[in-house]
């Protein structure tokens, strides 16, 4: 019966793939014809990130969710580009259909493979695979291979064609996930911050003051280079300026405690997370006795303090998971030199260390979004919100997913939408 199951999904999700995946591959003589135009793969090092697709069961996420046959013809299609006009135009059509196909799966509107349909680990797998298919490639023309999967990478992440409807009355949420992280010690690890925004991107919600509400979300990469060339900006800038549908209301996502959500009071400016690397294994360059300032980074106060109704949220939301108030921050008094941690929030004159999120890239993206906030749209409320840690993977390290796993996911998603539809509505 599982196999039965299995091969009737994989040919839902052929189906539907066909109707998903963008026109460069639905004509089978353009793609013979093009693929003479490209010489045979290169054989180049992968990243440290890409290495790790070595591993077996990213495959196997990848194709329990359907999504196979975006990597087995992302290649082809390439190959039937003949000009750099045509690769970047390729690039953005391949990255929103991934994306528009992975937000449709995680809010069961299309069918395909046995995995929960919001777990968000097939979308990670898929867009690296496709980055490593992207290295490989060699075209008979020169191209900027950076910039192309800048491109790749901004449009599978929901940064394009993603913009809030204009409806009169309806309030517009911005949020941010992440990807997975940690995968050295756990490659099966997931992230719910980023399951979350892809369940909830596009949706209509109702507020706590029964008004409507549209939610629009992006995921965004655990790298310190990604960081550093502002993929935080060009995701939060549009939804801030001043526009037919702007934002009222932004916040990022990540995963934090164990057991417990927490609004962070503070965001911190320096980076200060290591020996912890990032998922490319690199390290962000500071430490806590000696804490750094992002490069990039535009002018700001050392900690900047959340403007969501922290009071509201903490008293309407405790179930399953506590919802608390984090005040915490690390700091370098006025005249000091030793890192000192607060329970009270900062003291006048210090610097930064880390804020309630640390010292990592989930305090980073809280102090670039809202940094741009009090540049763009200083009235809005904004802030950062950690999930629990998602636990309940299977003993067994061939399970990729169990019952237990699939329960916590869920409720964490559900919880970060009752926070959402508590903190945007209108006082």
């Amino acid at each position: 019966m599982m196999l039965l199951r299995r091969a009737a999904s994989a040919a839902a999700s052929t189906a539907l793939l066909v109707a998903v995946l963008p026109t460069a591959v639905a004509s089978p003589a353009h793609a013979a014809d093009g693929a003479s135009a490209c010489r045979p793969p290169a054989s180049v090092p992968l990243d440290a990130e890409q290495a790790r697709l070595a591993d077996a069961r990213t495959t196997a996420l990848v194709e329990r969710a359907g999504f196979a046959d975006f990597v087995r013809r992302f290649p082809t299609a390439l190959c039937t580009t003949r000009s750099p006009a045509e690769a970047e135009r390729l690039l953005d059509s391949w990255g929103q259909a991934l994306w528009q196909a992975s937000v449709r799966r995680a809010q069961g509107q299309r069918p395909g493979g046995d995995l929960a349909p919001g777990d968000d680990r097939p979308l990670y797998w898929a867009r690296l695979s496709m980055t490593a298919a992207l290295a490989r490639w060699q075209p008979e023309f020169t191209v900027d291979r950076a910039a192309l999967r800048t491109r790749f990478e901004d449009a599978s992440r929901g940064l394009t064609d993603n913009a809030f409807r204009t409806e009169p009355g309806v309030r517009r949420i911005f949020i941010s996930g992440f990807d997975p992280f940690g995968l050295d010690a756990e490659i099966r690890r997931a992230n719910p911050s980023g399951s979350a925004a892809l369940q909830l991107n596009g949706r209509r919600v109702t507020l706590a003051d029964g008004s409507p509400a549209e939610i629009r979300a992006v995921v965004l990469p655990v790298r310190y280079a990604d960081f550093d060339a502002g993929i935080v900006e060009r995701a939060f800038a549009p939804r801030l300026a001043a526009g037919p549908a702007p934002a009222d209301i932004i916040t990022t996502v990540s995963q934090g405690y164990p057991g417990i959500f927490t609004l962070e009071d503070w965001a911190g400016r320096a980076r200060s997370a290591d020996p912890y690397p990032d998922n490319a294994r690199a390290l962000s360059g500071g430490t806590r006795e000696r804490p750094v300032t992002a490069p990039g980074l535009g002018p700001g106060p050392e900690f900047i303090r959340t403007t969501l109704p922290a009071d509201a949220v903490t008293a309407a939301v405790q179930t399953p998971y506590p919802v608390l108030l984090n005040t915490e921050v690390t700091e370098i008094p006025a005249g000091g030199t030793a890192p000192v941690d607060r329970t009270d929030g900062p003291t006048p004159g210090s610097r930064a260390v880390a804020g309630g999120g640390g010292g990592y890239l989930s305090n980073e993206v809280a102090y670039r979004s809202n940094r741009l906030r009090t540049e763009l749209a200083p009235h809005l409320p904004g802030g950062h919100l950690h999930t629990p840690v998602l636990t309940g993977l299977p003993a067994d390290p061939r399970l990729l997913t169990g019952p237990e796993f699939e329960r916590n996911e869920s409720a964490i998603t559900t919880e970060v939408r009752t926070v959402l539809e508590h903190a945007a509505a209108r006082r």
